[in-house]
């Protein structure tokens, strides 16, 4: 395993450097930059050096880019792992079900309306769930985090967090504030990995439905609940656990979309207005941040599937 560890932390570092090549060149697009103005590889071994201390320049107005994404960081990923969790708790079961179901018309259900979700491009069913849900019935607000009614004190970046801590007559209804901005953003996002789970999950119990032990089991008199929580779901869950993590990294990326249709203050959103004022520096950073975390979140799915799945790490030894 530590072998093992050791060859994933290797490949993101190589990952992460050619990822800095690739900032490093956008901040030399801007003619008047500094950085345009020296030797690209002596000004890239620069460039590595301020990333190490977390610089990573100052936009047009002046203010330091790490300080805009202390700000927006914590949106965004509230509302990914908020998401990725509904994904979850949504997906497995649904998944099973239509794995242990295979062929039947549960079966059937359940993948068309999986196919409908993958197809459905997100913001025009983010579109449609504002006119309907916040337009013609008004239950959920259409933009922002929370009602500006409520002084909700920053202390971690994280709305949910920093309601549950404020104090006053009005923490409840602060709090209520929050979850009610951010059901919408969740379900949007939460859509397309949800669908992708239910596949994965249809795909894994079916193969191990037909496991010879899980003949065995039945033939013992077994109910199928006792099947599912002491064979099915143990056998099914950790090989697909390595995929989980190009889920959440998918949503960082519909995060994009996701925050500029509900004007979420996140790095999707702040991005946007990056390209659109051509802030070199505030894009080279965000593209940093973001491929950063993507890259996180991948290889802490392979070494978490790899703990999980002892047979990944024996494949993976077999075929070095």
């Amino acid at each position: 395993m530590f072998i093992y560890t050791v060859r994933r932390f290797n490949l993101f570092l190589i990952t992460l450097l050619i990822l800095t090549l690739v900032g490093y060149s956008l901040l030399r697009l801007d003619p008047f930059s500094p950085w345009s103005q020296q030797g690209y590889w002596s000004g890239w071994t620069v460039y590595l050096g301020e990333l190490t201390h977390l610089n990573f320049g100052t936009n047009k107005n002046g203010i330091p880019v790490a300080k805009e994404l202390a700000m927006v960081f914590p949106a965004t990923m509230e509302l990914c792992v908020i998401a990725f969790i509904f994904s979850l708790l949504v997906g497995i079961p649904l998944g099973t079900v239509a794995g242990m179901k295979q062929g039947k018309w549960v079966d059937t259900l359940i993948k068309f309306v999986s196919m409908s979700g993958y197809s459905a491009p997100i913001f025009w069913v983010a579109l449609m769930m504002i006119m309907v849900l916040s337009l013609h019935y008004q239950f959920f607000p259409v933009s922002g985090r929370y009602d500006l009614l409520y002084d909700v004190k920053r202390v971690t970046g994280f709305s949910l967090i920093d309601a549950f801590l404020a104090q006053g007559p009005f923490r409840s209804y602060a709090l209520q504030s929050v979850i009610e901005h951010m059901i919408l953003p969740c379900l949007v996002l939460a859509i397309s990995p949800t669908t992708q789970v239910i596949t994965l999950m249809r795909t894994s119990v079916s193969h191990v439905m037909s496991q010879n032990y899980i003949r065995a089991a039945r033939i013992k008199g077994l109910s199928n609940f006792e099947i599912v929580t002491q064979h099915v779901l143990r056998n099914a869950i950790p090989p697909i656990v390595p995929k989980f993590g190009v889920q959440l990294s998918s949503m960082l990326t519909l995060a994009i979309v996701t925050e500029s249709i509900f004007d979420w203050p996140g790095i999707g959103r702040w991005l946007l207005d990056a390209l659109s004022s051509q802030d070199y520096v505030a894009i080279q950073a965000g593209v940093i941040v973001v491929g950063a975390l993507v890259l996180t979140a991948i290889i802490l799915s392979d070494l978490i599937g790899a703990m999980v799945n002892p047979l990944v790490r024996k494949e993976w030894y077999a075929n070095k």
